[in-house]
């Protein structure tokens, strides 16, 4: 599996830890920018090229982060087929249910309210934990895609 990286200058700091952190594991990482910290720079440039990656590789996943990581969630799930979770402290079970009920595909990160060590453990209980494949949470998601209403799968 693939995981993409983005951020903006807000995120930069963080993105480069878990860049690092994640090769460590094994994984593999490709770096979508920014690859500067440049505080006139648009978290747009960079999340649409990490949710165009997702997008066009069902088995990768993505990370985006920013100052707060809402515009880049708001952002990356304007493409068909990404389903960001947006992270920026708080209860670690929101990341457990995006991945079991909605089958998140990239992650945002709220990079002004994670420290590293929180982006590590959510980071890590994201990629781990599995899609339920429950037959209401694959409907619900195929009817986000589709655009239809009521169609089961």
């Amino acid at each position: 599996m693939t995981i993409y990286l983005g951020a903006d200058h807000a995120g930069f700091e963080l993105k480069e830890k878990i860049k690092a952190y994640l090769k460590e594991k094994g994984f593999s990482v490709q770096d979508q920018g920014a690859f500067a910290v440049d505080p006139e720079d648009d978290y747009p440039d960079y999340v649409k090229i990490v949710a165009k990656m997702v997008q066009g590789d069902p088995e990768s996943k993505g990370i985006i982060l920013g100052g707060s990581g809402q515009g880049e969630a708001i952002c990356a799930n304007r493409f068909k087929g990404v389903r960001a979770a947006l992270f920026y402290g708080g209860s670690f079970d929101i990341i457990k249910l995006s991945r079991e009920h909605n089958n998140t595909n990239v992650l945002s990160l709220g990079a002004r309210f994670l420290n590293f060590d929180q982006a590590k453990e959510v980071i890590d209980l994201w990629l781990a934990t599995p899609f339920s494949q429950d037959k209401r949470h694959a409907r619900r998601i195929y009817e986000i895609d589709d655009g239809s209403m009521g169609k089961v799968i």
